[in-house]
């Protein structure tokens, strides 16, 4: 699931911004919109901040490798897509504000290190891991077994895969199974799991005898959902946290369809990351303090909750 980078930015008086739909993160959802959307706005950033109150706790900060304790900083890729996880409510020249985004400021602050925050497309942020670009990437990773072959994760929310539809469409209830796409067009976002679901299941149809769903792949959130709103494709597919909210924002004029597939959702590192069971500890230490639900809770994806972090769970089947 393109989340964001999650990360540390919650800002003073939020104005009506436009909303990006989301292309997860599949889960790596979120990408950095930018083209507008028609007639979608999100609600102003909730003004409560969980996160002032978190301090450094020296037993978990200790976990961290030497070299970063003496810097004191972390370099982070972001991917900043839609709310609730990660996007810009006051514009693009601000902080960016989101669940992913307070998790990640509270994780670093109980490590007693700085992030810096690079803005990145969604589909490019697993790759320079690797290259060692960024320490950690954010953005509504989720954890697939694909990617943990290059990947660490370190998980601290369960989100996962969902549809959604123009509001007035009854041709579609629900998505159980992807035969029902058949015939359809599916907008989703570049570089995700929905992309990767979508493209590797798509003989299903013709094994039933039916017309293939085409899939229209969009790197910018606001573009997947004018494409919809504007009749071009039927379907969205995206993060069930994104479009839950998304479809309770009137402006936006979508109908969630339910969830489709759960996934952990997790920071993610290079493989072999010496910052993985620091982060995991991290996660912990929120989730016992209390940070944690009220992070959750600030956010309205409290069913995403987990009860503790790990590193590189299976994925789900």
């Amino acid at each position: 699931m393109k989340l964001p980078a999650f990360g540390g930015r919650l800002r003073g008086t939020a104005v009506l911004a436009l909303l990006p739909l989301l292309t997860l993160t599949a889960c790596g959802s979120g990408d950095t919109g930018g083209t507008a959307a028609v007639g979608a706005q999100a609600s102003p950033a909730p003004t409560t901040d969980p996160v002032a109150s978190v301090r450094t706790v020296d037993s978990v900060a200790a976990l961290l490798p030497a070299d970063v304790r003496r810097s004191g900083t972390l370099r982070v890729g972001s991917s900043i897509g839609f709310p609730p996880g990660a996007y810009y409510p006051n514009g693009s020249d601000k902080a960016p504000a989101g669940q992913d985004i307070d998790l990640a400021d509270a994780v670093a602050k109980v490590l007693g290190v700085r992030l810096r925050r690079q803005d990145a497309s969604f589909e490019t942020i697993l790759p320079a891991l690797g290259s060692g670009k960024y320490d950690v990437g954010t953005g509504n990773f989720g954890v697939t077994t694909e990617r943990l072959k290059t990947i660490d994760f370190v998980t601290y929310v369960n989100d996962g895969q969902g549809f959604a539809v123009k509001k007035g469409n009854t041709a579609i209830e629900k998505v159980t199974d992807l035969t029902q796409l058949c015939g359809l067009t599916v907008g989703t976002g570049a570089g995700t799991t929905f992309e990767t679901t979508l493209t590797a299941q798509k003989d299903e149809c013709a094994k039933a005898g039916k017309k293939p769903y085409d899939v229209k792949v969009y790197s910018e959130n606001a573009a997947t959902l004018t494409a919809l709103q504007q009749g071009r494709i039927d379907v969205i597919m995206s993060t069930i946290n994104g479009l839950r909210y998304q479809a309770s924002q009137p402006a936006s004029q979508t109908t969630f369809l339910g969830e489709y597939h759960r996934l952990d959702v997790g920071f993610a590192f290079k493989k072999g990351s010496p910052l993985t069971k620091a982060f995991r500890a991290a996660v912990d230490e929120l989730i016992k303090d209390g940070t944690y639900a009220r992070i959750l809770r600030k956010w309205g994806t409290s069913a995403s909750a987990i009860e503790t972090s790990r590193i590189n769970p299976p994925e789900h089947a």
